[in-house]
C-alpha cells in the first residue's frame, strides 16, 4: 500500500513540475518519508542524496538557462539578469489562466525582463527582441530539462523503493 501511495505522489509531483511548482522537492520529501515509514531502509541513503542533488541541479538550471540563452543571443549580462528576474516575477504574478498561469507568466516574464533590460541598456528594438527571444527559448529549454530530470528522479525513486 505504501508503494502505491508513493507512486501516486510521484505522478502528481510530475504534474506539479509541469505547472512550475516544486514537484521535485515533493518527490524528494516523499522518498525520505517512505524511507522513514517503511522498515528496513528500502530506498537507501545514496539514492536519497542523489535525487536531492539532481533536484538542486534542476532548480539551478531552471534559473540560469534563461540568462545564458539571453546572452547567447547577443544580450548583455544585464539582459541575462533581467530574464532571470522577469521569469521569477512572472511565475509569482502568474497569468490570468487557471492552473497554468504561473508557467505562462514565467515564459512571458523572461521575455519581458530581457527585453526591458536590453532596451534600457541602449540596444535597438530589433536587437532587444532577438535577446528576449533567446531568453524565452532558454526558459522553454530549462523547463523541458527540469521535466526530464523529474521523470528521472521519479523513476529512480520508484525503482529503488520497489526492489
Amino acid at each position: 500500500m505504501a508503494l502505491l501511495i508513493l507512486a501516486v505522489v510521484i505522478i502528481l509531483s510530475l504534474i506539479l513540475i509541469v505547472l512550475g511548482l516544486p514537484g521535485l522537492w515533493v518527490m524528494v520529501a516523499s522518498a525520505v518519508t517512505y524511507n522513514l515509514i517503511v522498515p528496513g531502509d528500502p530506498i537507501g541513503w545514496f539514492t536519497l542524496v542523489s535525487v536531492a542533488v539532481l533536484s538542486l541541479v534542476a532548480e539551478l538550471l531552471e534559473f540560469t538557462m534563461t540568462g545564458r540563452y539571453a546572452r547567447k543571443y547577443g544580450g548583455s549580462r544585464r539582459a541575462g539578469w533581467g530574464a532571470i528576474i522577469g521569469s521569477i516575477v512572472g511565475a509569482m504574478v502568474g497569468f490570468p489562466v487557471p492552473i497554468v498561469g504561473p508557467v505562462i507568466g514565467a515564459f512571458v516574464g523572461s521575455f519581458v525582463g530581457a527585453l526591458v533590460a536590453e532596451f534600457t541598456g541602449g540596444a535597438s528594438a530589433g536587437a532587444s527582441t532577438r535577446v528576449a527571444t533567446g531568453a524565452l527559448i532558454g526558459r522553454v529549454v530549462s523547463t523541458a530539462l527540469k521535466i526530464g530530470i523529474g521523470f528521472t528522479v521519479g523513476i529512480w525513486i520508484f525503482i529503488a523503493a520497489s526492489t
